[in-house]
């Protein structure tokens, strides 16, 4: 068994998409996954699975949240050695680490793609790409930015998700 991490995108959010922790962890568990556990109502979930086929994982919990709960979700599945790579490898200063954003993405982008995306500023928010990752902050926080997921995912023609350096911190012990 290998232990997965799922982030799904946009759920609980607003009174939109809602999706139960309590029903998630069931119907995963009755899907075949193991020792199934979710962290905050914001879609993460630590789960173990017999096969390591990523992309199949995510058709088949795409698959089972569409046929149980009725609308499709994004989801993006990271081991904890991929997790671990995304943390350690933050651009900023630990003290803008603490307050940043990690916006995973759901496969890593064209440079063609980074190279235009990354034309675009604005003043008091940075951002690097660096592989499957946008390390993002704002000095007004995220909420207040000018800069969203929607922007990235546009211009780098794939999904993406975002988490708080204290998620990350969270999800990195639970899938430990």
């Amino acid at each position: 068994m290998t232990t997965f991490v799922l982030l799904l995108k946009g759920i609980n959010v607003g009174g939109h998409k809602k999706i139960p922790m309590a029903d998630l962890r069931n119907l995963l568990t009755t899907s075949g996954f193991k020792n199934v556990k979710t962290y905050i109502q914001s879609g993460n979930v630590i789960l173990e699975s017999a096969t390591k086929d990523i992309a199949r994982i995510e058709s088949d919990i795409t698959a089972v949240i569409l046929k149980h709960f009725g609308f499709e979700v994004s989801v993006l599945v990271k081991t904890r050695v991929d997790l671990e790579r995304i943390f350690k490898a933050s651009p900023f200063s630990e003290e803008k680490k603490k307050a940043s954003y990690f916006i995973m993405l759901h496969k890593t982008p064209d440079a063609d793609l980074v190279r235009e995306a990354s034309e675009k500023v604005y003043e008091g928010e940075e951002y690097e790409i660096i592989n499957d990752c946008i390390y993002f902050f704002c000095e007004k926080g995220f909420g207040q930015a000018k800069f969203n997921v929607s922007f990235f995912e546009r211009k780098l023609n794939t999904f993406a998700t975002a988490r708080n350096y204290n998620t990350m911190l969270k999800l990195l012990s639970l899938s430990a």
